[in-house]
């Protein structure tokens, strides 16, 4: 009986043991980011936003990300998928982009991982139709564009995706991105009426793309803006969710 309780117990510690392994691994198992930057307009502070960006997702644990201010690790496809998710926080404007890396992006946004484009940076490859199209909708030089920056109220469009849940009509002093162009199917979190465009424009969205997802924030323009409490919901949920597909708790 004495021997029966003692292996009893033994396997039970070697349980509990083996699930505090587990969980641990869990906590400790990052998503794996690579942030790239390093060309905008010159009224686009890049390192001071991708500074906050990068902040944001290290000031919540659940991040660890890798900064390129060049486009260099498009070029591996074995490299890039060493990563979950990939944030765009550059307008390329004259960096060129060889077929191999323009495949090795879309092959992995489509293998279920995740791409998360930041303000000006959908309009970067503007010969590139597919970029585009992985963008969902993008900004056209001469088409696009925005009133004077202000303080406008953003509105939740569904108040029940993960990367929205709970939040609530905010105000955020920033520039109001209209006329993005496209015509793929988008899903609409956030969006609000444009005085400039007359029309109520997408703000934050997000697509499918094979078996990845993409998610697109027109929220940015310099770290004050993005310094707005639920602007930085937006992008540490938004990040996750293109890397997983979920926002745990």
């Amino acid at each position: 009986m004495r021997r029966l309780v003692l292996i009893v117990a033994l396997a039970g510690l070697a349980l509990f043991f083996w699930n505090s392994t587990i969980r641990a691994e869990e906590m400790t198992t990052k998503i794996k980011v690579l942030l790239i930057t390093g060309d905008d307009v010159d009224v686009h502070p890049w390192k001071e936003t991708t500074a906050a960006v990068r902040k944001i997702l290290v000031d919540s644990g659940k991040f660890d990300v890798q900064v390129s201010e060049d486009l260099t690790p498009l070029e591996s496809d074995k490299g890039l998928n060493a990563y979950d998710v990939l944030v765009l926080n550059r307008f390329n404007r004259k960096a060129p982009l060889s077929d191999a890396a323009k495949k090795n992006l879309l092959d992995f946004v489509r293998g279920d991982k995740g791409f998360f484009v930041q303000h000006l940076a959908s309009a970067s490859f503007s010969d590139w139709d597919d970029f585009g199209k992985l963008c969902g909708r993008h900004w056209v030089m001469g088409k696009s564009g925005h009133g004077p920056r202000n303080v406008f109220t953003a509105k939740i469009a569904d108040e029940k995706h993960p990367i929205t849940a709970c939040l609530k009509g905010f105000q955020v002093d920033d520039e109001l991105y209209a006329k993005l162009q496209g015509a793929e199917p988008i899903n609409v979190l956030i969006e609000t009426y444009s005085d400039w465009s007359k029309k109520t424009e997408p703000l934050v969205f997000w697509l499918p793309y094979g078996q990845g997802r993409v998610v697109h924030n027109a929220f940015g323009h310099d770290a004050k803006a993005i310094a707005t409490p639920e602007v930085t919901t937006i992008i540490a949920r938004g990040v996750e969710w293109a890397a997983t597909g979920k926002v745990a708790n």
